[in-house]
């Protein structure tokens, strides 16, 4: 391609996006070079404090289990406090729990910390997710959530390498760092972010948002097969930053070798998001559903074969083309069936699913590797992104064409509410 080409492809990927959604965008971006704990909480339990894989197992489920709790309250939170306030608590309570963590000593206070820095964390998603579903267009979702995934990775890529040096140096202002940077993020939020829920615009929306309970929720059978799919893929990707770091630890790799293969996965997403979106963007999302819940299976599968940080970073190409593809399409999905004034309890339940998995993935990676090696755990994800590449293949093809796009009287409403926030 031509340069030209490039820059009018660059173009047509960012143009038509409101201006509220580049704040969103750039405090996930800001959020995310921060990022310490999630990605070297257990090199820094095995390695710097000398705990055992199972209770960095343990100390990872707990920080899931406070995250599953968070998911739900924060989803109806979102709905009725709304998106604003509620990424607001959420972003403050983090940076200082997060602060908090990093001066623990007993592995009582440890564990306790990582619960409260899960429940945080974890509340800011479904607020997230819901005020972007709100202010974009329905047919710019696909674009606007793959750059926002961009975003993230973008800060991760350029977080997790350096970060690794600093663990070299002192874990504790890894955690500092993050918790900064967290802060900075809830002050973009309150500073320049209007509220977007739809409730408080348009006309009956009292009635459809009291209408839409978790109850609800619950009972759309199909929207609950998605969460459970969703959950066996996080469930393999959780591996990327729990079971790789301490398999690569007890392999005699370095903390920064380990920031060396990871941060493959955000330069990879980087360079990759925006020209892989604008390719799948009008395709089968049944198809691509499959296609990356297989290479997530089978890249995990390929780390039992490596033995050097090279072999380590190609595995990690091939899961992150799986998440490449997944992430934008599978949130996509979730939005689409998703009704208007529910978005919060939706995204809610959609983001305790990687929270149940945050919760499920630690104990069983740990247990795993303690009793039969972690070449056992890579040929588990295999086997799990195998049946999620199934579950997806059988669900996509029981739902009616129609029924995967926005309605019209969505799109209305959608209209009416990022008119709401246009200055």
């Amino acid at each position: 391609m031509s340069v030209a080409g490039v820059r009018r492809a660059a173009r047509e990927s960012v143009s038509g996006l409101p201006r509220e959604f580049w704040w969103l965008w750039t405090s996930t971006l800001v959020n995310r070079l921060g990022g310490f704990v999630a990605t070297f909480m257990a090199l820094y339990l095995t390695i710097d404090r000398g705990y055992s894989a199972s209770y960095a197992g343990l100390v990872a489920a707990l920080h899931g289990l406070g995250g599953v709790i968070a998911s739900l309250g924060a989803g109806v939170m979102t709905d009725r406090l709304g998106r604003r306030p509620t990424m607001l608590i959420a972003q403050t309570a983090t940076a200082f729990s997060v602060a908090l963590l990093g001066f623990m000593q007993h592995p009582v206070a440890i564990a306790a910390v990582a619960f409260l820095v899960g429940m945080a964390s974890n509340a800011s998603r479904p607020a997230v997710q819901a005020m972007m579903a709100d202010i974009v267009r329905p047919e710019d979702r696909i674009r606007a959530f793959s750059l926002n995934y961009w975003a993230i990775n973008l800060g991760f890529a350029v977080s997790a390498a350096g970060a690794g040096f600093v663990a070299e140096y002192s874990y504790l202002a890894g955690f500092l760092i993050e918790a900064v940077m967290t802060l900075v993020c809830a002050v973009l939020v309150y500073v320049k972010l209007p509220e977007s829920r739809p409730g408080e615009e348009t006309s009956g929306a009292d009635a459809d948002s009291a209408a839409v309970s978790l109850g609800t929720v619950l009972r759309d059978g199909r929207y609950m097969v998605v969460v459970g799919l969703s959950f066996l893929i996080a469930l393999v990707f959780q591996q990327g930053y729990l079971a790789l770091p301490v398999a690569m630890g007890e392999a005699g790799f370095t903390p920064a070798d380990f920031g060396t293969a990871i941060a493959v996965n955000g330069v990879l997403i980087v360079v990759l998001q925006i020209p892989v979106t604008r390719f799948i963007e009008h395709r089968d999302p049944g198809r691509l559903l499959v296609l990356s819940s297989l290479l997530a299976g089978y890249g995990f599968g390929l780390t039992a074969f490596a033995g050097s940080v090279g072999v380590f970073a190609l595995t990690v190409c091939v899961w992150t083309l799986a998440e490449i593809v997944n992430a934008p399409t599978q949130t996509g999905l979730v939005v689409r069936l998703s009704p208007v004034h529910g978005r919060g309890r939706y995204q809610g339940m959609y983001t305790m699913s990687w929270a149940v998995a945050s919760l499920v993935a630690p104990l069983m990676s740990g247990f795993v590797i303690d009793h039969w090696g972690a070449e056992w755990l890579w040929g588990m994800c295999a086997v799990v992104g195998t049946v999620a590449g199934l579950g997806y293949g059988l669900l996509m093809r029981r739902l009616p064409e129609e029924e995967k796009k926005e309605t019209v009287g969505e799109a209305v409403v959608g209209e009416k509410a990022r008119a709401a926030v246009q200055p």
